[in-house]
This record gives C-alpha cells, sequence and structure tokens, in this order.
C-alpha cells in the first residue's frame, strides 16, 4: 500500500487541529507549550511530506531542521518563563500570567 501525498496532509491538519485545540482550552502552560510542539511537529511532517514527493532538493527537510531548532530554544524559554511564573506566583495557570498588567 502506498502512501500519498494526501494522508501525510490529512495526518498535519489532524496534528495541528489537536495542538490548536490544546492551545486554545488548556490553561496550564506547560500544556500550552505542548501544543505549540504538536503544532510545529504537524508543520515538520509537512515540510519532510513534499521534500519526499518533490525530491529535487533538500529544502523541506533543512527548513524542517530549523523549525526543530526554534522549537527546542521556544521551549527552553518557554520553561524559564513558567519557572519564574511559578516562583513569583506559586501557580502554572495562565490566568494568573498578569504580572505585566497595571
Amino acid at each position: 500500500m502506498d502512501i500519498g501525498l494526501g494522508e501525510y496532509q490529512a495526518l498535519a491538519a489532524i496534528l495541528f487541529g489537536i495542538g490548536a485545540i490544546g492551545l486554545l482550552t488548556r490553561r496550564k502552560v506547560q500544556i500550552q507549550l505542548m501544543s505549540i510542539e504538536v503544532m510545529l511537529n504537524a508543520v515538520n511532517v509537512l515540510l519532510v511530506a513534499f521534500n519526499r514527493f518533490l525530491p529535487g532538493n533538500h529544502a523541506g527537510q533543512m527548513f524542517a531542521f530549523f523549525v526543530i531548532a526554534v522549537a527546542a530554544a521556544e521551549a527552553a524559554v518557554g520553561l524559564a518563563i513558567v519557572i519564574s511564573l511559578f516562583r513569583l506566583k506559586k501557580t502554572v495557570e495562565t490566568d494568573e500570567a498578569d504580572l505585566l498588567k497595571h
């Protein structure tokens, strides 16, 4: 059985939808960060799938590596913000993250 480009697009759309729903409905910052990671991985699935079906150059794979590097940096910065929020507010709920409001 050969898997076509449409199946990869459907998988990426489902993953991106799950990530978007998780980002918009959850209140804990850790789950929101994981949802962003799922959305970025959905984009990576599409990039690698397009590169598989258009093998002229490896731009899709190279861009996927850059997305992975940005996701790692985002996770490190996000976790640092979560730790500092927890130290100040003793919670990781996004409703309590109003430190910059005046």
